[in-house]
Parts: C-alpha cells; structure tokens; sequence
C-alpha cells in the first residue's frame, strides 16, 4: 500500500526514496505509529528499495500504469502536480513524460536512490519527508495517493492530516486523487484473524486483522523448490469509502467522482478498490 504497500505478489509498495546529496532534506515529524514492531522507515530500506521495480509486470504492467498516467494527466489539466509517497517514480516519471510537472514527497532515502537512476533532481524534485506533514515549495492543481498508500499512515489522526496536507499545496478547484483497496473484512470467517488475499505458484499473501484497532498487517511469502522462504511485511490501517468522504470533508474537500479502476469503471457494492477525486471547491 505505500506507492504504500499493495495487495500485489509482484512488488512491495515503496515508501520513500532518500535522496542522494542533492535532495532536499525532510522536515522533523512526529514518531511514527507502528504495528507489532513495524515502523514505515524501517520497512522501506535499500533491499526492499532495490527490488521494487518490476517492468513491465504487476503494479508496472502497461495495462496497470498506462490508465493510470492517462487519467492522472487529464486531471492535472495543464497544471503541476504533487505526488505524495512517490517512491522510484513508478507514475511520476511517466506522467513527467507526458509533459506534466511533477515533485515528489517521499518517506525512505533508498526509494529516491533508485527514483534518480531514472529522472534527476531538475527533472523530478523530492522533498524527504512524511507525506501527512511535509511541504513541498509551489502550488498545484493535483495531488495524487496511489496505490493503497494512505493506508501505511497508521493512526486516523495522520490520514486525516494527509487530507489537510493535500488541501495546502492545492489551487481553488484543485483535486486530490486516491487509489485505495476496499477493506476485506466479508472474507474474514467469524472467530478467524486471518485471510489468504493470494496463492500463485512461489507466492502466498496473508493478511492479518486488528478489527478493533483497523488495522491490517500483509504478510508477503516468496519461496522456491528449497526450504528457504523469504518474508516481507508491511502494517497498514484500512479505511471505508465513507470514512475517506469524513476526512476528505475536514480538509476541505468534495468527493468529485469514485470509480472502480483507472478507466472510469463502474464502483459498486462488489468492486475490490476504488479511485476517489476529491476537489477544493473553485473560488466564486
């Protein structure tokens, strides 16, 4: 879901890119919430960092990235925009490539290392920091949360300043856009803690819940022939479409549009995620 961290066997959601020298460097926060030990700095480290990319497959296949710069692009219309976790640049260096100026906000050093073999500094800025309180220098008509990543903010507190942090670095009129998983809970037997969210050949995804706490930690296996496994996890706390309107109405903001996917599907009851604009009302 940071991206967050998704729900996707092929790549850990970044979180952060630290920046060689040249980057600009993050403003002081507060601790970090953290889940069974978890904290989101630690978990967005040079490893993880250097084994995000996939081209061309999962979260980086064509038919996942390519409506997702398209509707970005439109969105911006014509103006810069902002993305928040922006990680090695997954959507940012397309959606630059398009023509639309685009900075980043990123929580991990490594994350931006492997950003910068790809765009530079004059290219694509970064800001190190936290996505719920750090700012960026310039005004934008978009600001952007994609895949799953407001949920690695781990407290509603923080979500809620997301919102608020958008809502600063936006003109009147401008639009803060979020791709987020539906939380999975139909799935969860009674008396059970526990969902399988994938099985591939080499691969299981787990996930964990803490309904009292909303919270939910995935649990990545990757294994082969041997004995060996390799494990990889990331905390995140989930968040109801309703719950998302609540926050997004604190920040000054109204739900535009709630589509299914990138393409403008239709959201209903059954839909595993959604893609939510959110607009600061035009000035009169």
């Amino acid at each position: 879901m940071t991206d967050g961290w998704s729900h996707e066997p092929a790549a850990v959601d970044h979180r952060a890119t630290g920046p060689p020298r040249a980057e600009k460097q993050w403003t002081p926060r507060r601790p970090t919430a953290n889940v069974e030990g978890m904290q989101q700095e630690n978990i967005w480290d040079a490893e993880v960092a250097q084994g995000y990319d996939t081209p061309g497959t999962g979260m980086f296949a064509p038919e996942v990235l390519e409506p997702t710069v398209d509707r970005l692009a439109e969105l911006a219309g014509g103006g810069a925009a902002l993305e928040f976790a922006i990680g090695t640049g997954r959507v940012a260096v397309p959606l630059a490539e398009r023509g639309v100026p685009v900075t980043g906000i990123e929580l991990s050093p490594p994350m931006v290392e492997q950003l910068r073999t790809k765009a530079d500094e004059a290219t694509i800025p970064v800001v190190i920091g936290d996505m719920a309180t750090t700012a960026a220098p310039g005004e934008y008509t978009l600001v952007y949360l994609v895949f799953n990543t407001i949920s690695n903010l781990l407290t509603q507190a923080e979500q809620v300043e997301c919102f608020r942090n958008a809502a600063r670095h936006l003109t009147a009129g401008g639009r803060f856009v979020i791709e987020l998983w539906v939380p999975e809970l139909r799935k969860l037997p009674p008396g059970l803690t526990a969902t399988v969210c994938h099985a591939d050949p080499g691969y299981i995804g787990l996930d964990t819940y803490d309904v009292l706490r909303q919270q939910v930690v995935s649990h990545h296996f990757h294994f082969d022939e041997t004995r060996q496994a390799r494990l990889f996890r990331s905390p995140h706390r989930y968040i109801w479409p309703a719950e998302l309107d609540l926050m997004a109405q604190l920040a000054g903001f109204e739900l535009e549009s709630r589509h299914a996917d990138w393409t403008g599907a239709e959201f209903t009851a059954e839909s595993p995620s959604h893609v939510s604009v959110y607009r600061i009302p035009p000035t009169p």
